[in-house]
């Protein structure tokens, strides 16, 4: 239970710098008059701006800074649950959120608006609307529960009936469900890249080996029909080999025919010069008789023996000479002859050596050929690698189904939960078994004011009415008075609900005017009969500026208006 102990405020709405300070459980029944504007109804905004941030009224957060002071705006409410004792602390410029347990100040653990769920969440056990429809029935901005949505009507029963949890544990495993749909989407996509990945692989190892198994294939071939190029190129080369043995043979026949042209050419010039030599003798002899040098006549018989031997050695030098030609002519025809052969072992020898080279270029390339092959074939035996790829991939994709099944599974089991904890399922049986009760209160305190109209509200929510008089009536149909008792017939249900449960009881009760417009005499007497003598553990405060009152009430607090600042009159 919540036992609300003590309010003050001050620079709020009208109070000026000096603190009102009301106790909130020292009598059961408190009267707050005052005439209007005069400040009474502050209580109610400084209650709920304390523990909610916002006013009861209609006003926005910039107007309840007092418009003479401007700054300074501060609300405390001390409140105990069990044992320990709570203070909240508000204000405005400076903006201020504090929360005090047992006298010391928690600390501003994160913003403002998280700081705020955990009040409301852990501690107060209770939001705006919840509040306002157990603790507050007010005439002004107040929203009675039949005027309420459909939605906040739900949201105030789960908090009586402390039936809340199930809402959170729902919006919990709601987002659990949205984080396992994603998971499962990203495991589902894995799941096809991984089915590529294992088809590819298979695909990518069958090709290598068949791309192997080729290309060695192709490469023998290629071996094959070098080393048939290269025995043609060699049986050439022996072909030639044997003809340059051939030519050098005859060649060596034949060896030798230059020198002797050029002993044969000048053994010709010393015998042209012998030649010259003897013709000259000769014709000297045949043309002179008288000796050109000396002019001695030359004796006939010297003139004509020197003339024989001339013309003898002639003869035989001519014969010499004539032999000499046959030999050069032969030894020349030897020369070209070997100059041709030396050609033609030039020619050979070059098709030697270019033969040669295709043959070394036919092993060099079987040995890259070769050199190949022996690289593949040890791919294909060592492929090992690849097969490990595959084999990672199918174990992964083992895994990811593994992982999908079990995220499925578990989806499932929080879909069945889910639908357990929404609002049509464990929260509504809860719901049905109270509604009885509910209905039975409500028709209760209807009586107590003289109110006889048998109201029932169904899971939804939604009231059907039936009385002597009318048949399907709803709330919309009775007039303000009418609809006052209806809403505090259900107020004070709510707060019966609340204490048996021990959910969000609490002692505090506040009625702004609902004694000055729609109740009328008998219904105020029925009502203040209930707030004295039925409303049980509770302290009530009633704010009327009706006259006439205040012996009925345990304690009068009179708010009053002087200069211009609301202040709490002694």
């Amino acid at each position: 239970m919540i036992l609300f102990e003590k309010i003050r405020w001050k620079n709020f709405l009208s109070t000026g710098n000096q603190y009102t300070e009301i106790e909130l459980d020292s009598n059961s029944t408190t009267l707050i008059v005052g005439t209007n504007g005069a400040g009474k109804s502050t209580v109610l905004d400084a209650l709920t701006f304390s523990l909610f941030n916002k006013p009861f009224r209609k006003i926005s957060k910039g107007q309840l800074i007092n418009t003479v002071n401007e700054k300074d705006c501060r609300v405390e409410v001390e409140f105990s649950i069990a044992e320990t004792q709570w203070k909240v602390v508000r204000g405005i410029k400076p903006n201020l959120f504090e929360i005090h347990r047992n006298g010391i100040c928690m600390d501003q653990f994160s913003a403002v608006n998280d700081q705020q769920k955990w009040l409301e969440q852990n501690v107060i056990k209770m939001n705006y609307k919840s509040f306002t429809q157990i603790v507050i029935l007010g005439s002004s901005s107040f929203v009675p529960f039949m005027q309420l949505t459909a939605t906040n009507r739900r949201d105030v029963i789960e908090d009586l009936l402390d039936i809340k949890i199930f809402s959170s544990m729902n919006s919990l495993i709601k987002d659990k469900m949205r984080g396992l749909r994603e998971e499962i989407r990203t495991l589902e996509l894995k799941k096809e890249s991984l089915n590529d990945k294992v088809k590819m692989q298979t695909e990518f190892i069958t090709e290598l080996e068949q791309q192997g198994k080729n290309r060695i294939q192709e490469n023998n071939t290629k071996i094959n029909n070098l080393f048939g190029e290269s025995d043609n190129y060699v049986k050439i080369n022996e072909d030639l080999e044997n003809s340059v043995h051939d030519l050098t043979k005859e060649q060596e026949k034949v060896t030798g025919a230059t020198e002797k042209l050029r002993k044969l050419g000048t053994i010709k010039g010393t015998l042209s010069n012998k030649v010259a030599t003897i013709t000259k003798k000769h014709k000297f002899f045949e043309e002179n008789t008288v000796c050109p040098t000396c002019k001695q006549e030359i004796e006939e018989l010297i003139r004509l023996n020197n003339i024989g031997d001339a013309q003898d050695k002639i003869k035989e030098l001519q014969s010499g000479y004539q032999e000499l030609e046959e030999a050069i002519k032969k030894e020349e025809e030897r020369e070209h002859h070997f100059t041709k052969l030396s050609k033609e072992i030039t020619t050979l020898t070059h098709g030697i050596s270019k033969n040669n080279t295709h043959i070394s270029g036919c092993q060099r390339q079987i040995r890259d050929l070769e050199s190949e092959i022996q690289k593949l074939t040890e791919q294909l035996a060592n492929r090992n690698t690849e097969h490990e790829n595959l084999e990672s991939f199918k174990d992964n994709l083992g895994q990811t189904y593994e992982a999908l099944a079990s995220k499925k599974d578990t989806i499932n089991y929080h879909d069945f939960s889910y639908s357990l904890l929404k609002d049509g399922g464990v929260k509504s049986k809860i719901i049905k078994k109270y509604l009885p009760l509910i209905n039975q209160q409500v028709n209760r305190y209807l009586q107590m004011m003289d109110f006889y109209i048998n109201f029932t509200l169904d899971e939804e929510f939604n009231e059907t009415v039936q009385s002597p008089i009318h048949d399907n009536f709803s709330y919309a149909s009775f007039s303000e008075g009418e609809k006052m008792r209806i809403d505090l017939a259900l107020l004070f249900t709510w707060r019966e609900v609340a204490r048996y449960k021990n959910s969000v009881n609490t002692n505090l009760l506040i009625m702004d005017e609902v004694f000055d417009s729609s109740l009328d005499g008998f219904g105020t007497e029925e009502f203040l009969k209930i707030i004295r003598f039925v409303i049980k553990d509770a302290n009530v405060f009633v704010i009327s500026h009706k006259t006439g009152m205040d012996d009925r009430f345990g304690n009068v607090l009179k708010f009053e208006k002087i200069k211009g600042f609301s202040r709490l009159g002694s």
